[in-house]
């Protein structure tokens, strides 16, 4: 699989360490001033930048006809956006917040336990979310999907970040040195608490996942999630 990769940072580096390892090749690579290789010769783009260039990179790859794969977060205003450009260009597109293969398992735990929760009203349920001191975006992307998974079942509204508000689900969002991403849903009554935790040790549980999704979409057309990489039905 001939590979873009849009964004070279941390996630970047992984991704090409692991992507070679597997026996991949990087035909292009976008740092945040220069680039080198052939972005033509790309079967697929992964996009792990900024939020400030997400669409940009985003808008390259659907113009160019190369399916995209976008982890970066912080950029969701323009989601809808690129849908309809990828729709119009015929393309091939997914974006996740997290593309651990962990962190989707958990995604539909959270679900599962959000509509078995449901009927329990005296459980408050809150979010908390802990990462390292060089993310920018608060709450991460990961947080929000977990607060949006159990929306669907919850009499709550919207999710806020640090609220004490009764129709709002809180979202706590913490910065620590040198912590991966850790994501902890907690159901508290008077009683007990019951709590559903992910914890990353790592960069390459994204890296793998991103490799993994790029693979599913390369000679796919459509939009698709990672529900439909590891086939998931909840």
């Amino acid at each position: 699989m001939k590979i873009a990769l849009l964004g070279y940072g941390k996630m970047g580096t992984t991704i090409e360490k692991l992507a070679l390892k597997k026996g991949h090749s990087i035909v292009f690579k976008k740092m945040s001033n220069s680039s080198e290789g052939s972005f033509e010769d790309a079967e697929v783009a992964i996009e792990f930048s900024s939020p400030e260039a997400a669409v940009a990179n985003i808008s390259k790859a659907l113009k160019a006809g190369i399916p995209v794969v976008s982890g970066t977060t912080g950029w969701l205003e323009k989601h809808d956006e690129m849908i309809k450009l990828c729709e119009n260009r015929n393309g091939s597109f997914i974006y996740a917040s997290n593309f651990s293969v962990g962190v989707n398992l958990f995604f539909s735990i959270n679900e599962y336990a959000a509509k078995l929760m449901a009927p329990w009203k005296e459980y408050n349920v809150a979010v908390e979310e802990i990462h390292h001191l060089q993310k920018k975006d608060a709450p991460s992307g990961t947080a929000i999907t977990i607060a949006e998974g159990i929306l669907k079942y919850s009499d709550k509204k919207d999710w806020k970040l640090n609220t004490s508000e009764e129709n709002s689900l809180n979202i706590i969002a913490k910065r620590e040195e040198d912590v991966k991403g850790t994501h902890i849903v907690s159901y508290n009554s008077s009683i007990d608490t019951i709590s559903l935790k992910h914890e990353a040790h790592s960069r390459e549980g994204f890296a793998l996942g991103a490799i993994l999704a790029a693979d599913f979409l390369k000679d796919k057309k459509g939009i698709f999630t990672m529900k439909d990489v590891l086939g998931l039905t909840i």
